[in-house]
C-alpha cells in the first residue's frame, strides 16, 4: 500500500507539469455487491454477497490522474452453519452489519482517457486512498437480532469495547468506458484494509462466562457461545479457548458498476513565449 501511495503521489505531481487536456468534475452513482472476509468466512467464500451502492464525485486533473470522493453503503453477513469446517459449524456463530463508508482516493489511468477523443474512450485504472467507515455487528439468537458490541462477547468491560467508527486504507482498480462526451460507465473493485479484527465481533478467545453474565446478563453468554453441544452436552466456549484468529484483521470489498456524468471541459496546452 505504501508503494502504491507514493507511486500515485509521484505521478500526480509529475502530471501537473505536463499538458492538461481534460479537466473537470464528474458526478454519479453506483450499485453492486459487498463482501466480508474474516473469522466467519475463512475460506473467502463469495456465496453471501450483500447489496452495496453509493455516490461518486471525481475531479479529473488531466487524462491520467483523478481525485475521487465517494459515499458508500454496504451490507455484510456470515454464518458458521454455511462453513465446510466442522469446528466452525459447531461454533455456530453468526453476524450481520451495515457499512457506511466515506472514501477519498487518487486514481491513475493506465491509458490516456478523454471524453472528447474517440481514440481515448476507455482505460483500466488503479487507485489508493483513505476511508472512514462505520459498522455495527449484530448476532441472531432464537430469531432475534442483538447488537453485539455492548454485550462484550469476548470479555470486554464497559468502556473498553472496540470502536465502531474507524479508518481504513482503500485500494483497488477498475475500468472506465466513455459512452459519449458527458456519460461514462465505471466498473470498480474496491477493498478496505482494516485496522480491526472485530468487524464480525470475533477475534480472540472465549471469556469467563460467569463474568459476562454478571456484566451483561444471560443473553450475552448465549451470543458469546451459541455452540452446538457435543454428545456429553458440553459446549465449545471454555475460558481461554480459541474463538477467532487475531493474527489477521477482517476486510470488506465493494464490486460495482457506476454511471457518471462529466461537466468539465477540454483545455488546450498553454502557448509558450519562447
Amino acid at each position: 500500500m505504501k508503494k502504491l501511495f507514493w507511486l500515485l503521489a509521484t505521478l500526480f505531481f509529475f502530471q501537473q507539469n505536463m499538458i492538461q487536456a481534460q479537466r473537470g468534475w464528474e458526478i454519479g452513482g453506483w450499485a453492486g455487491v459487498s463482501h466480508y472476509f474474516g473469522d466467519l468466512n475463512t475460506n473467502f467464500s463469495l456465496k453471501r454477497p450483500g447489496f452495496a451502492g453509493g455516490g461518486i464525485f471525481r475531479f479529473n486533473f488531466n487524462d491520467r490522474l483523478c481525485l475521487k470522493m465517494s459515499a458508500n453503503y454496504g451490507s455484510i453477513s456470515a454464518d458458521d452453519k454455511y462453513s465446510s469446517n466442522i469446528f466452525e459449524q459447531r461454533r455456530n456463530l453468526n453476524f450481520r452489519s451495515v457499512l457506511v463508508d466515506g472514501t477519498g482516493q487518487f486514481e491513475f489511468n493506465f491509458l490516456p482517457y478523454n471524453y472528447f477523443d474517440k481514440s481515448q474512450w476507455f482505460t483500466p485504472y488503479l487507485f489508493g486512498g483513505l476511508s472512514v467507515y462505520h459498522f455495527n455487528p449484530q448476532g441472531k439468537y432464537d430469531g432475534t437480532w442483538y447488537d453485539l458490541r455492548p454485550l462484550g462477547t469476548e470479555g470486554q468491560f464497559r468502556g473498553e469495547e472496540y470502536y465502531t467508527t474507524q479508518m481504513a486504507l482503500a485500494y483497488g482498480g477498475g475500468f472506465k468506458i466513455a459512452l459519449n462526451e458527458v456519460w461514462s460507465i465505471n466498473i470498480e473493485l474496491s477493498a478496505r484494509k482494516l485496522f480491526t479484527d472485530y468487524l464480525d465481533d470475533v477475534s480472540k478467545t472465549y471469556p469467563n462466562m460467569n463474568e459476562i453474565r454478571k456484566q451483561h446478563g444471560d443473553i450475552a453468554v448465549l451470543l458469546s457461545d451459541p455452540s452446538v453441544p457435543d454428545a456429553e452436552g458440553k459446549k465449545i466456549g471454555q475460558f481461554g479457548r480459541q474463538r477467532g484468529d487475531s493474527r489477521s484483521n477482517d476486510m470488506f470489498t465493494f464490486l460495482g458498476v457506476g454511471l457518471v456524468y462529466y461537466f468539465g471541459d477540454l483545455r488546450c496546452p498553454p502557448v509558450s513565449n519562447r
